[in-house]
């Protein structure tokens, strides 16, 4: 059965926070808010917080920069994943993924219909894995994030959720780049 391990130690990540809006300040930020104060209640340290417009060019250039940065260990991006010409963020930052990670999506749906039906299917929600940084891409919507993180996130960002999570294989994520390094 899933759950938590106690006898094993909490292990901290470093998140970043990426909303992608045209509109909102981060004062107006619901939805950076909500993933900041579950990521914090859960035992991980916000690493950045950034708040972008719907511009493909911009949103990658922060993404490429936490990726490259080594004090991040996850970005969680939320906005710009609908079907309007301003929700670019699916198409700024899965050209970035090493690995795209096809089940997130589907579980964030399943998730997601649960609360608002077919609604679900106006997101792109996504997520992959770049440079050893998992990254995940959520609706601009508090609801989304909470649905996200509570359903998903706060499991596989756990070192002790069994019977597998994503912290217990971080350290491999970047086998390739050492083997080329070793010969």
């Amino acid at each position: 059965m899933p759950g938590i391990d106690e006898s094993l130690t909490f292990i901290p990540l470093n998140i970043a926070v990426l909303t992608v809006s045209d509109t909102r300040s981060m004062a107006e930020d619901k939805s950076g808010d909500t993933l900041v104060a579950r990521l914090e209640g859960a035992g991980h340290t916000l690493a950045a917080r950034s708040i972008v417009q719907d511009d493909v060019e911009e949103i990658r250039a922060i993404v490429r920069g936490w990726i490259a940065d080594k004090g991040v260990d996850v970005i969680i991006s939320t906005g710009g994943t609908g079907f309007t010409g301003r929700d670019v963020t699916p198409e700024a930052i899965e050209p970035l993924f090493e690995k795209k990670m096809d089940g997130f999506s589907a579980i964030f749906h399943r998730l997601s219909f649960e609360k608002i039906g077919t609604s679900t299917i106006q997101s792109r929600a996504t997520g992959g894995v770049a440079g050893a940084t998992y990254i995940f891409v959520l609706p601009g919507s508090p609801g989304a994030c909470k649905d996200a993180w509570d359903g998903i996130l706060a499991q596989q960002l756990d070192y002790r959720h069994r019977p597998c999570n994503f912290v217990e294989i971080m350290p491999r994520l970047d086998e390739h780049l050492r083997r080329g390094m070793a010969k």
